[in-house]
């Protein structure tokens, strides 16, 4: 029996159009969407997909890539398969087509073979218009088997530089595309990213087999959008000085998830409404925290590159980067999210000479010496009791704490070290894998209908289970909160909230979905003499590395070039005018020379101002309306002169 699954009325929106052409698209969209006309590219990336091209197109953030599959998806007869990465993109992604009326699903980690099941049946009887589904999900047998008896009419890859080894994001789960292609033909596929170098677009083409190239490119110019980067060794201090100067919403990205919760605690030190935000969080959390601040409950967001893809929060003023990213399209990526209503927005960095040396660090801790990534491939096996010879197949959960505390290495590397042995082919490491939650109830059914007063909302939470899971009273089931959140009208952290009541009544055993790594031999054990890592895994993959860090590094010491033709020019975008506002335009356009008089008179207003007390250079960048380069410079010369003291990133007169 097929199980439907629960969706939005279409009462009130027309039958799908039988014929399909550039008239019923506008329709389609006006209808849906509300929009008159489509912007930017979209109208050709949709005649290009609908004529049955392959079709790449090329769109900063915020540049309505959603549109291009959407509405010739919808123009067409049968399911688009969109495959992406991003599982806060598929949810929210449902959730808008189902406000509009559109039958659409999502397959992602965390949800159990039974739900995914029906899902797919759903596919190939509801008259469903969209499935969404991660790149891993395409490799198994269910999923292949399935596909087959679907209508697809539509291949849609978003995020699709992850397909290629030249991009800063790859993930070999994205080659498997090709295969699904062979099991399609004659389907066209649009692929689209928005960060690709030109040789990136080339190798996207490539991997994903389009027939011939064809390419659509939107300028990745952002007129509105104004790069700064501050040079400050007092990141805090300054910080501060940019929220209280510059109202409206915020996003802070920092490097590690201490840091998120070290800078949110700072704010709120400071009387500014902000969370934090990481992987490691609970879904129920961070769904909490993001719909604080996508309703401006909480102005500001400190988070970890975790954060912000699929966020579509158009009134985002300011991104501020407290610690550089790995590379010019993560950055590019990150600050677009800032200003998407059109209105001016700011990206700014916070760099200090020590990132530099940070930034380098990096590279040995993604690539490790091969002798250190052969040590724990080795190790690895007598964790396991691995015997030579044995492995191929096995699955093992992997607690790389533990690990490390047994054979003394650092998480960060051992880390970098099993990805390279999953590009070599020696096994697959999965850096947190999602397991489903798990309910058994602990009492007998006769007894569990003569409990009382456990409530409305618990009662009828218990009802729905016992109505979408089998075997509940003999052993843990796998159930998805999710779906209970749908089946009930509860909020998913009431569904949480609930269960672990029950659980300290003692009427049910739960436990909740964990995010657990696996290692995955893909082959039998090998000896290390005989372990291959090739140049393409490790030698050019870490020079390419290098490249992308001197490259955010150049862009951060830059002083002569307008910073947005720097970032155009990196994605082989060819653009001769200067945006006029990000820092170094600024700065050429009205360089101020301090006058003798004013080279004597700046550091004598310092000396006055911390005379009273200590301040942040923040703080007395608000008491001294001087040129910040200049009033910069009067510190420096103070500080080497021994006139003036920094303790604990505060200001005060040597004594």
């Amino acid at each position: 029996m097929i199980h439907s699954i629960p969706t939005h009325k279409q009462s009130n929106f027309p039958p799908l159009p039988t014929e399909e052409g550039p008239g019923e698209r506008l329709k389609l969209l006006k209808h849906y969407w509300g929009y008159d006309h489509f912007r930017g590219i979209q109208e050709e990336i949709i005649n290009s997909i609908s004529e049955g091209k392959d079709t790449l197109g090329l769109m900063p953030t915020g540049g309505g890539k959603s549109i291009t599959f959407q509405v010739p998806a919808l123009a067409k007869e049968g399911l688009c398969l969109v495959i992406t990465p991003l599982i806060a993109l598929m949810k929210d992604q449902v959730q808008n087509l189902k406000k509009r009326g559109i039958k659409a699903l999502a397959i992602y980690s965390g949800m159990s073979r039974q739900d995914i099941v029906v899902t797919l049946e759903n596919c190939i009887f509801g008259n469903f218009k969209f499935l969404y589904i991660s790149p891993e999900r395409l490799d198994t047998d269910i999923f292949r088997t399935k596909l087959q008896r679907m209508k697809i009419s539509l291949i849609t890859v978003d995020e699709s530089h992850c397909i290629s080894q030249w991009g800063y994001d790859f993930r070999p789960a994205y080659l498997k595309i090709a295969e699904i292609r062979a099991l399609l033909p004659g389907v066209p596929i649009l692929a689209l990213t928005a960060t690709a170098t030109p040789e990136v677009v080339k190798d996207i083409q490539v991997r994903l087999q389009f027939r011939q190239e064809n390419v659509f490119r939107m300028s990745f110019e952002r007129e509105n959008l104004a790069y700064i980067v501050r040079k400050t060794e007092n990141k805090t201090g300054e910080l501060l000085h940019i929220l209280r100067r510059m109202p409206g919403s915020a996003i802070i990205y920092v490097r590690n998830r201490r840091r998120t919760k070290e800078i949110t605690e700072l704010l709120h030190n400071e009387g500014i409404t902000a969370d934090f935000y990481h992987a490691g969080l609970d879904d129920a959390t961070k769904d909490i925290r993001q719909q604080r601040w996508q309703t401006g409950e909480s102005r500001v967001m400190v988070a970890t590159n975790a954060f912000g893809m699929g966020i579509d929060k158009p009134d985002v003023r300011i991104v501020i980067h407290m610690d550089l990213p790995d590379s010019i399209e993560a950055y590019f990526q990150e600050a677009g999210r800032a200003g998407r209503d059109g209105q001016k927005a700011y990206a700014v960095i916070l760099y200090a000479p020590s990132d530099k040396a940070t930034l380098h660090k990096r590279i040995h801790d993604t690539f490790p010496e091969k002798k250190y990534i052969k040590e724990v491939y080795e190790h690895l096996q007598y964790y396991y009791q691995m015997a030579m010879g044995d492995g191929q197949g096995c699955v093992r959960e992997f607690n790389i704490e533990d690990f490390c505390r047994k054979f003394n290495y650092f998480p960060v590397t051992v880390d970098s070290a099993l990805k390279i042995l999953t590009q070599a082919g020696y096994l697959e490491y999965t850096d947190e894998q999602d397991n489903a939650s798990r309910l058994l109830f602990t009492i007998r059914r006769d007894e569990l209908y003569k409990l009382k007063e456990l409530g409305e909302e618990t009662e009828k939470l218990i009802q729905v289970i016992l109505r979408s899971y089998t075997g509940l009273f003999t052993d843990h089931a796998f159930i998805n909160e999710d779906s209970l959140s749908t089946l009930t009208g509860l909020t998913r952290r009431q569904v949480y909230e609930a269960l672990i009541h029950l659980a300290r009544l003692r009427i049910v055993s739960y436990i909740p979905r964990k995010k657990t790594p696996y290692i995955i031999y893909t082959r039998a054990r090998v000896e290390v003499r005989h372990l291959q890592i090739p140049p393409a895994v490790y030698e050019e993959r870490k020079e390419r590395y290098e490249k992308r860090i001197n490259a955010i590094l150049d862009y951060a010491n830059n002083d002569t070039v307008c910073r947005s033709r720097l970032l155009l020019h990196y994605f082989g975008e060819k653009n001769e005018h200067n945006c006029g506002q990000c820092d170094t335009c600024i700065r050429l356009k009205n360089p101020k020379k301090l006058s003798s008089e004013s080279e004597k008179e700046l550091p004598e207003k310092i000396l006055q101002l911390l005379t009273g007390h200590p301040m942040t250079p923040a703080a007395l960048a608000e008491q001294i309306p001087a040129d910040r380069t200049a009033l910069a410079e009067a510190l420096q010369r103070l500080l080497e002169e021994g006139r003036a003291i920094a303790v604990n990133g505060m200001l005060q007169i040597k004594k």
